[in-house]
Order: structure tokens, then C-alpha cells, then sequence
């Protein structure tokens, strides 16, 4: 190919990355906003960070049905799993922007930190794009790197400074064994595009199992999987209430959508499959026994956000022996977001009330409130006819297509144990009385919550419209 016809090329790629196009440039903009706009105007950046990321949640919606294709060489993916993965990531943060306003507002200079929240989820959604190991690696490094700095935002913290230093040395130890695990599969198959790697690489050697495992850690690091989840409770207990929604539900969207794409180029000879089950399994369990006797809010939701990983990784075990693997994993991706965004966004809303019995009499004081964060565990949980459920009962519907029946008891056995943890909050919310008065912080996070409790709803009505529409995704088109 000539470069007139390489300019060509990337020329009508462009219309391919709007919605990533939109974030970058956001950014940018926010940033110079921030450096020039005084102190009182500093929320200005807030506004412009919700009109930057509606732009491109609509320019997602507009590229729905414009096909399914590899674009740029085949090293992005603009198919339809691609683009759901976009757009709730751009749901996620717009709901965490408006849960960060009142908490930052007293920050003289907050602007700068709506600037990282953009990048952040741009890595998340190239993340979700990618088709080729490098732009997996770059977009891991890009996510990462906004995220140390979101989490450790609270410089005088000493949690945000010890979650972040956690969550960054385990980064760099995954990422960097990472680039040996591409450099070893380049090697077998002399490209790092996924679907070279489909046709090039060889069905059984040493090399690719080795390579494939430590692409998978690095993968495991952004979903909050064993064995790199240990950030995952530091960094929902440390950092600022509104990141923590953030950390513990984008990253895992690009992430799992990216492992997901690895494994279906891999051949079966590795025994991708069965390891994908057992880190199901194990993962899943390591949570929920972990939440069990947390007395900490936001640490038991990040020990439930490690259990909810090890959920979605049963759709990834399907993937190619069920039909429901694609449209369960997006749908219950959707379930998780919103629903963990909405228990974070009740946490705002009480200033950052962490101790569980904190919560005690919040059903007097507060009724909408304890409703919704009552609503977000419930679908956590999987009860009907809230979103969680039907995601739940997709995944279990796939795991036994794809003859994984025992990994479907394993994960209803921990939905059960599950329930106790939740209720542990729950319970005492309606029939305890509150030990003190409860201040809330404003009405931008009780919105922002109030309308993730609908859509919990709302999606758990329409499950089934929802994955029929999600049934003709393609995870790595041709």
C-alpha cells in the first residue's frame, strides 16, 4: 500500500473514533479551562465535562448501526460490543461527574480532575476497542496512569496515598510483565493484531501459554480479578467517594471486553476455558467471603465489586458454546455499572459515611435514600425484577449451554452467601435507630442517584428487548 493510500485510509478511519475523538479533545480543553479560569469558576469545567461526554455518548448511539468492522489496520474494533461497552462507559461517567460537583466544589482547583476523569474512561473505552496487543497495552497504561492520580486526589489522605501507592505498584508489576507476554506472542505469530493471532498462532507451545497468562494478569489487574483484586477494597475505601464509583466499575467494562477478545482468538489446546472458570469461580467465592464481616461500607463494595467479577467471567467461559455468552456479559456489565454507581452515589450523598453503623435508622431520616441504596444491593444480589437479575439468570442460562453447569451451583451458592453481607446494611437502615443526626451534601449526587435507581429498574423490566438487541453483536468481526 502506497502512503497516498495509507493517508486515505486513516483519513476515513477517523469517522470511526468520534466518540473517542470528542473525549480527547474534551480533555484538552478541560485542562486549559482549569489553568486559566479563576477559583469560583473552577465547577465551570464540571458543566463542560458533562456536555463533552453526552457529545460523545450521542455520537456513540449515532454509530449503532453502521455496521461491524475492524478499522485502522485492523488494530480497532468499532462493532457492536465495542460500542455498548462505550456507551455505558460513558453513562458511568456522566453519573460520576455529577456525583463528584458537590464533593470537590470546596477544591480551589477541582477543574483539573474532570480533565482525568475524561482520559480515564477514554483508556476505558479504547480498552474496549482494541483488537491489537499494543493498543491494549497503551490503553491499559493510559487508564492506569489517570487512575493512581484520581485516587490519591486527596493529597493529605493518608487511605487515598496508601490505595493509590497499592493500586499503582500492582499496576506496574502486571503491565510490565505484560509487554514480555505481547512480545512472546508476536513472536509465534509475527503480528500483534487479534485476528493475526487467530490464524497465526500455533496450536500448542510453551511460549503461547506463557504469554497468553501474563496478558491475562494484566487484564485481571483492571477487572479487579484474582490474582491482582488486592487494590480493589483499598482503593474503594480510600480514595474519594465519587472515584471510587469510578475505579471499581469503568476499568473492569474495557477490561473484560478486551480479555474477552484475547480468548476467542486463542486456540482450545491452551485450556483457556477451564482457567477462565476456575478465576470465575475462585474469584467470586474470594469476594463474597471477604465482605462477609466487613464493618466498612465502601470496603465491603469493593469486596463485592471482585465477587461481581468473577460473575462476568462466566460469560466469558461460554463464549463460542452459547449464544447468550455476548449478550449476557454486556448486559450484566450494564447491571453492575448502574447499580454500583447507585450504592456509591448513596455514600456521596451521606458525605462519605463509611461505617456501617452509620446507616442505622437511614430509612427515617433519609427514605429515598435508603431506597435506592436498598434497590442497588438487591440487584447486586440478583432479585427480581431489578436489572441484576435478569443478568444474573443470562449468565447462568450461558454457563450451562456451554456444558458449565457446576460453575452456574458455584456462583448461585455465592449469590446466597452474598445476601447476608447486603442485608447486614440493609436491615439495620429500616428497623434500627440512627445514632446521630444524617447531613446529606447536595442535590447533584441525589439526582444522579435517583436516576440510576430507575434505570435499575427500568433495565430489569426491559431484559428482555435488551439482550434480543444485544444478540448480533460481534465480539472481533472479520
Amino acid at each position: 500500500m502506497s502512503q497516498q493510500e495509507m493517508s486515505r485510509e486513516m483519513t476515513a478511519s477517523l469517522g470511526d473514533i468520534v466518540p473517542e475523538l470528542i473525549l480527547l479533545g474534551g480533555g484538552i480543553a478541560i485542562l486549559l479551562y482549569a489553568l486559566f479560569a479563576p477559583r469560583r469558576a473552577q465547577v465551570g469545567a464540571a458543566l463542560l465535562a458533562l456536555a463533552i461526554s453526552v457529545a460523545a455518548a450521542t455520537a456513540t448511539i449515532a454509530m449503532l448501526d453502521g455496521g461491524q468492522t475492524l478499522t485502522f489496520f485492523d488494530t480497532y474494533s468499532t462493532d457492536d460490543v465495542a460500542l455498548w461497552s462505550k456507551l455505558i462507559i460513558l453513562v458511568a461517567t456522566i453519573a460520576v461527574i455529577a456525583l463528584s460537583v458537590p464533593w470537590f466544589i470546596r477544591d480551589p482547583r477541582h477543574g483539573e480532575y474532570y480533565m482525568l476523569l475524561l482520559f480515564s474512561s477514554l483508556g476505558a473505552a479504547l480498552l474496549a476497542g482494541a483488537s491489537d496487543l499494543m493498543e491494549i497495552v497503551m490503553a491499559i497504561v493510559l487508564s492506569s496512569a489517570t487512575g493512581y492520580i484520581l485516587v490519591a486526589y486527596h493529597r493529605r489522605s493518608k487511605l487515598a496515598s496508601e490505595a493509590a501507592i497499592k493500586y499503582f505498584l500492582i499496576s506496574a508489576l502486571t503491565s510490565s510483565s505484560m509487554l514480555i507476554g505481547v512480545a512472546l506472542l508476536f513472536g509465534l505469530a509475527g503480528t500483534t493484531t487479534l485476528s493475526g493471532l487467530r490464524d497465526g498462532l500455533p496450536d500448542d507451545a510453551a511460549a503461547l501459554v506463557v504469554g497468553a497468562a501474563l496478558i491475562v494478569a494484566a487484564l485481571a489487574f483492571k477487572m479487579g480479578c484474582l490474582p491482582a483484586h488486592a487494590w480493589m477494597p483499598d482503593v474503594a475505601q480510600g480514595a474519594p467517594a465519587p472515584v471510587a464509583a469510578f475505579v471499581t466499575t469503568v476499568p473492569k467494562v474495557g477490561g473484560l471486553v478486551a480479555l474477552a477478545r484475547l480468548v476467542s482468538v486463542l486456540p482450545d489446546t491452551v485450556g483457556w476455558r477451564p482457567l477462565v472458570a476456575l478465576l470465575a469461580a475462585a474469584t467470586m467465592t474470594l469476594g463474597n467471603l471477604a465482605a462477609l464481616w466487613q464493618e466498612d461500607v465502601r470496603r465491603l463494595l469493593g469486596w463485592s465489586a471482585v465477587s461481581q467479577t468473577g460473575y462476568a467471567l462466566m460469560a466469558l467461559a461460554a463464549l463460542g458454546r452459547s449464544g447468550l455468552a455476548i449478550p449476557s456479559l454486556m448486559y450484566f456489565l450494564l447491571a453492575y455499572v448502574v447499580a454500583n454507581i447507585a450504592a456509591f452515589g448513596v455514600v456521596v450523598e451521606l458525605r462519605g459515611r463509611t461505617d456501617r453503623a452509620s446507616y442505622a435508622g437511614l430509612a427515617r431520616a433519609h427514605p429515598l435514600l435508603a431506597m435506592s441504596l436498598v434497590i442497588a444491593f438487591l440487584s447486586l444480589i440478583g432479585i427480581p425484577p431489578l436489572v441484576g437479575f435478569g443478568a444474573k439468570l443470562a449468565l447462568f442460562t450461558a454457563a450451562i449451554e456451554a456444558d458449565y453447569g457446576w460453575l452456574a451451583i458455584v456462583a448461585a451458592a455465592n449469590t446466597v452467601v452474598s445476601i447476608f453481607y447486603y442485608a447486614r446494611v440493609m436491615a439495620p437502615a429500616y428497623f434500627d435507630d440512627a445514632t446521630a443526626p444524617v447531613p446529606v451534601l447536595g442535590r447533584w449526587a441525589a439526582s444522579a442517584t435517583y436516576v440510576l435507581t430507575a434505570t435499575i429498574i427500568v433495565a430489569g423490566i426491559a431484559a428482555e428487548p435488551v439482550l434480543e438487541s444485544l444478540r448480533g453483536a460481534l465480539l472481533l468481526p472479520r
